[in-house]
């Protein structure tokens, strides 16, 4: 059943969409049928008791976590594979109401299977022109690096980024498991992206506290990142970000299911509003956490019963934090302030 707000669907509401990892936004009917096709053993985690329940609340269990998360990409063999999966999540973003994706993605973890890192991003930006072309939606692509890399990776990565900015790519970003080695080793890579005029995106204030968040900001100049909800526990942290107008990347659904809050009642996001901060809701990797863009919306109204006003505001800074064309920008707030009846 559609969520109905007092003035329209909550999927008619126009969303840019700044947080989807690329593996991560696959259909579940998607994974199970390429599965099947190919003879590969998925564990039960992703077919009969999917979705998943997940914890990263220790090493262990974002091990679990990223154990399925390479699994699902072992089903990407070919390159029809590669294009159905951006093409579905362009579809699926647009029945949520999207008009812009940002779709993060590390070539690295591919390079082996389509030609290397070159090859298979051009190839994603091939199938990333025609999902646009076929759907509707804007797409462009965030170049991620891995940190359980080595920093001179994502070096190469930035490089490769830099030379794809204007031509689909339009940020740099570092993601995984955000304890694990020491952020700021990643600095050079990010002033590599930062010289090409790239969007600098990193994980950070997830698994980790508002410490993590400020070496974030002074080492990788960060312009958005990738969740930071737990900068919310730091007020003068709070108010840097703010004064700064560094956007925050918000996936409730998984901060919970990661046990990041005990619900969804406990993500700060009102505390992160009331302070001025530019917020995008994302859905992160649906295929783990069984829940996409429009359920981020409903989810938060439904636990901080937010009000149509505070949503259309949501989805404002979500297109504002993009780096979406001028047109495209002033077209949906447009249409918001429609969905709002103004």
């Amino acid at each position: 059943m559609a969520e109905v707000g007092e003035r329209g669907t909550l999927e008619s509401l126009p969303k840019a969409h700044l947080h989807l990892h690329f593996t991560g936004s696959m259909r579940h009917r998607t994974l199970l049928e390429l599965a099947a096709r190919d003879g590969i053993a998925l564990p039960d985690q992703l077919v009969t008791e999917w979705p998943p329940q997940l914890s990263a609340a220790d090493e262990k269990g974002w091990f679990r976590f990223q154990r399925l998360y390479d699994v699902a990409r072992s089903v990407l063999r070919t390159e029809a594979d590669v294009r159905r999966l951006v093409l579905e999540a362009a579809e699926d973003d647009v029945a949520d109401g999207g008009r812009w994706l940002e779709i993060q993605v590390d070539p690295s973890g591919y390079a082996a299977r389509f030609g290397g890192i070159t090859a298979f991003t051009d190839l994603v930006l091939d199938a990333v022109a025609d999902a646009s072309a076929r759907t509707g939606l804007g797409i462009a692509v965030v170049v991620a690096a891995n940190r359980t890399r080595h920093p001179l990776d994502a070096r190469t990565l930035a490089r490769l980024a830099a030379q794809y900015a204007g031509r689909g790519v339009v940020g740099f970003g570092l993601s995984n498991d955000e304890r694990r080695g020491s952020t700021a080793d990643f600095a050079k890579a990010f002033e590599i992206a930062e010289r090409a005029g790239l969007l600098l995106a990193p994980h950070g204030g997830e698994l980790r506290g508002p410490d993590h968040v400020r070496t974030c900001l002074d080492a990788l100049h960060a312009d958005r990142l990738g969740h930071g909800v737990r900068s919310a526990e730091d007020p003068a942290l709070l108010d840097r970000i703010v004064e700064a107008g560094v956007a925050l990347e918000v996936c409730p659904v998984s901060n919970v299911a990661l046990g990041v809050y005990s619900d969804l009642t406990s993500v700060p996001l009102p505390v992160l509003l009331d302070a001025g901060a530019t917020v995008a809701l994302g859905a992160d990797d649906p295929l783990l956490f069984g829940s996409r863009l429009n359920a981020q919306y409903a989810c938060m109204r439904a636990a901080h019963d937010l009000p149509d006003e505070r949503l259309a505001d949501l989805a404002r800074m979500s297109f504002r934090a993009s780096r979406a064309p001028s047109d495209v920008v002033a077209e949906a707030e447009a249409d918001i302030s429609a969905w709002l009846g103004r």
